[in-house]
């Protein structure tokens, strides 16, 4: 059966499964290595830990469009994964979760490692972070529980979805040796509009003064009709923090990030008296990409569009709800404006916009907290200074990826890339293609990458290995902790294995930051938040990688980028940063302090 299973994984295109080997998933390996030799494009990437692997999974995911696949043994290996698996529900992320088990005539004999409803429980345990989870019991069940698991993993809200496998179902013979099903067809998303909702909608925004778009982490495929569509409608937009890495932070009708490490330009332009509409689009609504639940965006103004019904239950205070696909709801909301514009009264509207749009002179240094750490020469490095210079050096294709933490913080508010594309190319369809080529863009794709909501520290570690597994024509840059890195820097050792260029910026201040500043800020005793000094550079080159301390700017201008760029492998930037600038985190201080009442 377990050639089964890879034959449809072959299906999909799935290029690498990430986990770790062990006894009751050997026969998934087995079947691996059996494809290999005939020629199959599925490979594996062993990880150092099943948390690494299901966080790998994540970041193949995030870049592809496709569903990551991550397995593990039974027992811990199984609770091994359930963090990054819980990650991946919080937003909405769809793995495919493979965890074996022993045999089932053994199950209740307290076997090694078993961890069935027996043993240690962990369908129990995965129950409540996945959207599907099952026991194969039967060889027969293998091949229609795979496929209800995989429709329920890619609609939305997509997620993580769990099958455990008795090691003697994955050995039985297959009662046939091909898929019976083509599952690029059953998994095509429905392009789910109401013609009825989007006119209504499209009323509502003619008859509003001013509006203002809050851009979500789920707009990636629509991101250029709706961009279209804020120059038609001449309404700014600001980003959630997740939805950052969809535009460019030069957009001339861009004001900044709302919510955690966000900017106050963005905030203003939401509670701008004269704006009456504020259009929410594809937002989860939790409490990182709403400023701690911000009065200034979750009022009667609000009209939210996104695809989940989960996240639209999050906004019962809207004026209205729109539920669908966002691009065929964006692209027919642009060809419809274009329509109505052919009258002279809305083609009146049409050149002020446009000449609106070309007297904004917006400079988005201007948004910053401190413009002066910005640009210091100080040493040890302003971390605001850091986001600037690696803004600077990496070229347009870069993925950055900031980890939980003071990473994101710094990385929400201050990276700022220059020349970025606003779009980017598909890769071509089937699992052996590379090239690019002319189409919509990755769905999940975006410059800047983080995780929110349950946001474990070490995902970006993992999740960049996954992503330079999945696309290695371009850097992949892992902008994370020092404590971080103490927990899962590990996992550097896969992307010296696997030949993986990622760029590893380690903000080393010998402490847990965020930790370190909301006790002082939130005048809370000061315990636990210190680490021993550490030489990340050192331990770096004993894992294999290349590696360079920094503890300068002038350090920074020095390196040669492009040999690093082109190196095949890891290499570590230790940068030494000052420890005492504060990060923009003042919404997650608000909802600290807040009592509830």
């Amino acid at each position: 059966m377990a050639d089964l299973l890879v034959a449809y994984l072959e299906q999909l295109g799935i290029d690498y499964v990430f986990g770790i080997p062990g006894g009751a998933i050997e026969p998934l390996y087995n079947a691996i290595a059996r494809n290999q030799r005939r020629g199959g494009n599925l490979s594996h990437i062993v990880a150092r830990h099943e948390a690494g692997a299901a966080f790998m999974a994540d970041g193949y995911a995030r870049e592809t469009g496709k569903i990551g696949v991550c397995v593990a043994t039974s027992g811990p290996g199984a609770t091994n994964l359930i963090t990054a698996v819980a990650t991946s529900y919080g937003n909405d992320v769809p793995l495919l979760v493979i965890t074996g088990q022993p045999a089932l005539p053994s199950f209740g004999k307290h076997g090694l490692q078993e961890s069935a409803c027996t043993g240690i429980d962990v369908m129990a345990m995965f129950r409540h972070c996945t959207r599907y989870n099952s026991l194969v019991s039967h060889a027969m069940q293998l091949e229609w529980k795979l496929i209800t698991a995989l429709q329920h993993a890619m609609r939305a809200p997509r997620g993580p979805v769990h099958l455990s496998v008795p090691v003697d179902v994955f050995r039985a013979p297959a009662l046939q040796q091909k898929p019976t099903y083509d599952l690029n067809a059953l998994l095509q998303p429905a392009e789910l509009v109401d013609d009825g909702a989007i006119e209504r909608l499209r009323q509502m925004l003619a008859d509003s003064r001013k509006v203002v778009m809050l851009i979500g982490g789920a707009c990636g495929d629509a991101i250029h009709a709706i961009l279209q569509f804020a120059v038609l409608k001449g309404a700014t937009f600001v980003t959630t923090p997740d939805g950052k890495g969809l535009v460019s932070p030069q957009h001339p009708l861009y004001r900044g990030v709302f919510g955690f490490g966000g900017h106050a330009a963005a905030e203003m332009a939401l509670r701008d008296p004269e704006v009456d509409m504020i259009l929410a689009i594809g937002c989860s609504m939790g409490e990182w990409n709403t400023g701690g639940w911000n009065a200034s965006l979750l009022n009667e103004r609000l009209v939210h569009i996104d695809e989940s019904e989960e996240h639209l239950a999050r906004t019962p205070m809207a004026r209205a709800h729109l539920r669908g696909s966002l691009l065929p709801i964006f692209t027919r909301l642009v060809e419809r404006t274009h329509q109505v514009r052919r009258d002279a009264v809305i083609e009146f509207e049409r050149r002020r916009t446009a000449r609106t749009l070309d007297a904004i002179d917006w400079e988005p240094d201007s948004m910053l907290d401190s413009a002066a750490a910005f640009t210091s020469d100080a040493a040890p490095v302003k971390p605001q200074r850091l986001m600037r210079e690696l803004s600077l050096m990496f070229p347009p294709s870069t993925r950055f990826f900031a980890d939980a933490g003071n990473s994101v913080a710094w990385a929400a508010h201050y990276l700022q890339p220059h020349d970025r594309r606003l779009g980017e190319r598909r890769l071509e369809e089937g699992p052996a293609q590379r090239k690019r080529s002319a189409g919509r863009r990755r769905s999940n794709g975006g410059w800047l990458r983080l995780t929110s909501h349950f946001a474990p520290m070490g995902w970006a570690i993992g999740a960049a290995v996954g992503t330079a597994a999945a696309n290695p024509d371009v850097p992949v840059v892992c902008i994370t902790g020092d404590g971080s890195m103490l927990m899962s820097g590990q996992e550097l050792s896969v992307a010296v294995a696997e030949q993986l260029c990622v760029i590893f910026v380690v903000l080393n201040d010998g402490a847990l930051g965020m930790v370190k500043h909301g006790q002082r800020l939130g005048g809370g005793e000061r315990i636990g938040y210190a680490l021993p000094p550490t030489d990340f550079a050192m331990l770096a080159r004993s894992l294999g990688g290349q590696a360079f301390t920094i503890r300068s700017p002038a350090d920074l201008e020095a390196l040669d980028m492009q040999a690093i760029c082109n190196h095949p492998g890891p290499t570590m930037l230790d940068v030494h940063i000052d420890g005492e600038e504060v990060p923009p985190m003042a919404s997650r201080l608000r909802v600290l302090l807040d009592d509830g009442a």
